[in-house]
């Protein structure tokens, strides 16, 4: 878009092409008065473009399927987030196979109200999934209530994937009653863990079927089956797409746990990567010597045979869908000249899952308060959602027996912190 939320997004844009002279194009929507961009609703309007002479310039030299397609970003531990490259084979796949999976046909009719750039909204199954079937994809600029609704009712809309934080606040919106949702057939819900208590109210409260999926960038995709029973759906977050992922769950020396206990997600498979793009160190970390990539999420194996997801054994914020790199913000929390060291923890969130708060030691007798320090990180030009929304000023921190600083104390102090409040 040229502009949304006060955002210009045109001058971003002209900012980095200035870095990049390999970058030759800027498509915008909502702005027809550059010189320097492709509107595309001007595009979409001009009789004098011939497609079938542009369609064949473009399939004159067609990469072989194996090269990589698109790069997806990772969460990012280490605060700059990690390309994954997704080749056309395995991304294809990843769309087609999901849109079977989800029954898509050429009446789908798929609402987008996730970032477009997401994995979970761009092809599980998604815009590409869609498109493979035949059906029919609607944008929105936002995915509050207000604005979905009437979307909904308008294009008969009968499938969406969201984020809990999302469901959450459309079950609880009192606009529900005020339009009609009946062409909603399937609430898709990923990027965290839906908790059974909301996941139960999804068929009463919007009239449709819920599908808990859970999956990664990197590639495993996990989805309830649309005929799964009722308690299965609520209470899993479903298993494998293709029959050819294979996956481990382990402890901490990477044997095998017993069937039902907790351990590390490790999977291999026809659409898995088999590494970060120019990150050799990570993946010597993040890939097991045969291959298997450590996905950092903490499961368990339910009864059905499906996933129940526990955690994460990474230091990654879950903010509503979107994972907050601890140690990313941490370094720009650092350059403070007031903060002399600073932790950050996620605290429980009942809508969001998890919220930031960040646990500060001042220099000296520097009095530090929570606005101060966002305004001194939105210089950093970071994104809103990453911004700490508590602060915590201590004298020292707590320690583990090898010295390090004891985050898992930190998150129950704060837990408890915010139970008090609340109960008071």
């Amino acid at each position: 878009p040229a502009t949304f939320r006060d955002f210009d997004y045109v001058k971003m844009a002209e900012r980095i092409k200035g870095q990049l002279p390999s970058l030759k194009h800027i498509l915008v929507v909502g702005e027809e008065n550059r010189e320097s961009l492709l509107n595309l609703g001007k595009l979409a309007r001009d009789e004098t473009v011939d497609v079938q002479s542009a369609r064949g310039e473009l399939t004159e030299d067609l990469p072989d399927s194996s090269e990589v397609a698109l790069f997806l970003l990772s969460g990012g531990t280490t605060g700059l987030p990690k390309l994954i490259p997704r080749t056309h084979d395995d991304y294809a796949y990843n769309a087609r196979a999901s849109a079977q999976l989800c029954k898509m046909r050429s009446d789908t009719i798929y609402l987008v109200t996730l970032p477009i750039g997401h994995n979970f909204p761009l092809a599980c199954p998604g815009i590409l999934g869609t498109l493979f079937a035949g059906g029919r994809v609607v944008l929105s600029l936002s995915p509050q209530a207000e604005i979905i609704f009437p979307i909904v009712e308008r294009e008969r809309v009968n499938i969406t994937a969201v984020v809990p934080a999302l469901a959450i606040r459309w079950m609880d919106s009192p606009l529900r009653g005020s339009h009609d949702l009946s062409s909603l057939k399937v609430l898709q819900v990923g990027g965290a863990r839906l908790n059974p208590e909301a996941a139960r109210r999804v068929r009463p409260a919007l009239g449709c079927l819920l599908q808990q999926v859970f999956g990664m960038a990197e590639g495993l995709l996990n989805y309830t089956r649309l005929d799964d029973p009722e308690e299965v759906m609520i209470e899993t977050q479903g298993r494998p797409l293709s029959p050819d992922d294979e996956i481990g769950v382990v402890d901490e020396t990477d044997q095998p746990v017993a069937l039902g206990e907790p351990g590390e997600l490790l999977t291999r498979g026809p659409y898995t990567i088999r590494g970060y793009y120019h990150a050799e160190e990570t993946n010597r970390k993040t890939f097991t010597n045969d291959g298997f990539y450590r996905t950092g999420d903490i499961v368990r194996v339910h009864s059905s045979g499906n996933f129940v997801v526990e955690g994460r054994r990474k230091d990654l914020i879950n903010r509503g869908g979107e994972k907050v790199s601890a140690e990313g913000i941490e370094n720009l929390i650092l350059a403070h000249p007031k903060v002399l060291n600073v932790a950050v923890v996620a605290m429980p969130d009942p809508v969001l899952g998890e919220r930031s708060c960040a646990y500060v030691i001042t220099r000296g007798e520097a009095k530090l308060t929570l606005a101060e320090l966002v305004d001194f990180l939105r210089t950093r030009r970071i994104a809103k959602f990453k911004l700490p929304e508590r602060l915590e000023l201590l004298e020292r921190f707590p320690l583990t027996s090898v010295g390090k600083i004891n985050k898992k104390q930190l998150r129950e102090e704060i837990a408890e912190k915010l139970r008090a409040e609340h109960v008071s």
